[in-house]
């Protein structure tokens, strides 16, 4: 079985579109027009057109297109501004909230057209997005599952609480989990694929595979082919091992 996976995308509709192009490449080359391509999550925040990706991919599932996109920390801390502006994610620390620069949702609704978020009173800026972010923007960043299990890969955004089964995970923990997912080495009877945490370039760990490779702060959107337990990285040239 074959399963490609894309890293978090923070954004980034040109650079989303030329991962799908890889993909495209590759089917071409091994004939396989079937397997599913799997979104990490994060599709909003910190890069340029938010909106730009969360259309692109709705319509694309709309079409038909075999995609499984994951729900990442920053969509649901966007899914709860718009449903309340007070609402604080209980995975983020306190002192932060999802319109501080280090979080990234002004640009998410600048976007949309709602200027200056940052700077404005909250319930001016609430009342701008819930007119101009689409219905069919939030309903579909709402439905978006937290996991998706297929050949001996779990793909989740930020990992798994070690030593729980998946049908008992929280979900702010697959959407926000550092410690202690990161530094544990146990097998967690299947491939954990994850972001969330951002790394200079994708790293497998015996036990998980992490996409991040910082889309949100400059670097590259990385996609991988999984095949069983062989893994590549999609370059521009095509498949690249990952040992």
């Amino acid at each position: 079985m074959r399963t490609y996976a894309i890293g978090d995308i923070h954004g980034h509709l040109s650079l989303l579109q030329d991962i799908h192009d890889r993909i495209a490449r590759d089917r071409r080359a091994v004939g396989d027009a079937e397997a599913p391509v799997v979104h990490i999550g994060d599709l909003v925040d910190r890069g340029p057109d938010s909106r730009g990706v969360v259309e692109y991919l709705r319509l694309g599932i709309e079409g038909g297109e075999n995609w499984v996109v994951l729900k990442g920390n920053h969509d649901r801390m966007f899914a709860g501004f718009l449903r309340d502006h007070a609402h604080h994610d209980p995975g983020l620390r306190r002192d932060l909230s999802w319109l501080h620069p280090r979080l990234g949702g002004g640009p998410t609704l600048e976007s949309y057209g709602v200027h200056h978020a940052a700077d404005r009173p909250l319930g001016a800026v609430y009342e701008d997005a819930v007119a101009l972010v689409p219905p069919e923007h939030i309903a579909f960043i709402e439905a978006l599952p937290c996991h998706y299990r297929r050949d001996g890969a779990i793909f989740v955004h930020a990992g798994i609480r070690p030593g729980i089964a998946l049908e008992e995970q929280q979900e702010t923990d697959l959407c926000w989990i550092r410690e202690p997912f990161l530094s544990d080495p146990r097998d967690h009877g299947a491939l954990v694929v994850h972001g969330h945490t951002a790394i200079d370039a994708v790293s497998h760990y015996g036990n998980r595979l992490n996409l991040d490779t910082g889309a949100a702060y400059g670097g590259p959107l990385s996609a991988v082919v999984i095949e069983g337990r062989s893994v590549w990285l999609l370059g521009s040239e095509g498949r690249i091992p990952i040992v």
